[in-house]
């Protein structure tokens, strides 16, 4: 009789012992669940607070469009991405490529005069201040459109004269004359090519 309740006693005790370390490994399993969980939660908080930063500072900051026509050729180029800063100075200087918004578009043009500029356009192209320009980037000459301001013209304060650089089929200050600095959405930072592949 003691040989037989000695195994059912060796019996239940392999049995307890059994039940402990499952019980045991069941509050380690759970115990992972919640760091896993945090960990997951952590991650996407990570994510959604780059996406948000980028978001932010491409909303405020800086300014990202991607130019589709041909008045800023060669410099910029139909399909490029154009990246500008829109915090940029109040006073713009000659040869800057800003943003500027008319008509609900969005355009990139070359300052060519500022504020007290004389500008004239002759038969020996852009004329600055009496000083006839040679510009480097500009294809063809600078001509007058048959429709569009008189010259020679002076710069209001607080404006611009901008040109395209593809003279011969850009629509700019020729056509509807000095641009507010207020409608300058920013300076022109970085383009990134379009590539033929």
């Amino acid at each position: 009789m003691q040989n037989v309740s000695g195994i059912h006693n060796a019996h239940a005790s392999e049995v307890i012992e059994e039940n402990a370390s499952s019980a045991e490994a069941g509050r380690k399993n759970l115990g992972q669940t919640p760091s896993l969980r945090r960990d997951l939660l952590f991650l996407l908080i990570k994510i959604a607070s780059i996406i948000g930063a980028f978001l932010l500072l491409f909303t405020f900051v800086f300014g990202i469009t991607r130019y589709q026509e041909a008045s800023m050729f060669p410099a910029i180029k139909d399909g490029d991405l154009v990246i500008f800063y829109r915090h940029s100075p109040e006073h713009y200087i000659s040869q800057d490529v800003v943003a500027v918004k008319l008509e609900g578009q969005t355009q990139f043009r070359r300052v060519v005069a500022t504020a007290g500029d004389t500008v004239d356009i002759t038969e020996n192209g852009l004329v600055i201040n009496g000083a006839p320009q040679q510009e480097s980037g500009i294809i063809r000459k600078t001509e007058r459109y048959v429709e569009g301001v008189s010259f020679p013209l002076v710069v209001p304060q607080g404006q611009v004269f901008v040109l395209g650089d593809n003279r011969s089929d850009s629509l700019d200050s020729r056509i509807y004359g000095c641009v507010e600095t207020e409608d300058i959405l920013g300076k022109v930072m970085m383009i990134i090519r379009k590539r033929g592949i």
